[in-house]
């Protein structure tokens, strides 16, 4: 297993949980590390991204300046750091890693080579 992620859960509305993703140290495609969410129903959705080569993060719309990516290369893990939880963040949350930075389209999957197993997160009402 490349990815494994943990920290998924219930929670109410307005609540916090943080993820985390850790990826085997023998995975080769770590320069960028990201968290994609699908919620029931809809597509996969980019939620945020953090690379090594070029130095950077991006955080989706939807959740900026309520959610926070970042890693510890040291450890090779991600985390995911969700405040202020909406009913609408349901889903289920994964790991991804890839080689390449695809700029504006960071969220594009074809940049991610390895995907881990999800982590449900429930937030109600």
């Amino acid at each position: 297993v490349q990815l494994v992620e943990s920290g998924g859960g219930s929670v109410q509305a307005g609540g916090s949980l943080r993820l985390s993703c850790a990826a085997a140290r023998y995975t080769s495609s770590k320069n960028c590390m990201g968290w994609f969410r699908q919620a029931p129903g809809k597509t996969r959705e980019g939620i945020a991204t953090s690379c090594t080569l070029p130095r950077t993060t991006v955080t989706a719309g939807s959740v900026k300046g309520r959610f926070a990516i970042y890693r510890d290369n040291i450890e090779n893990t991600v985390y995911l750091q969700m405040n202020s939880l909406k009913p609408a963040d349901t889903g289920m949350y994964y790991c991804a890693a890839g080689n390449s930075y695809g700029g504006p389209n960071w969220d594009r999957e074809e940049y991610y080579n390895y995907w881990g197993q999800g982590t449900q997160v429930t937030v109600s009402s």
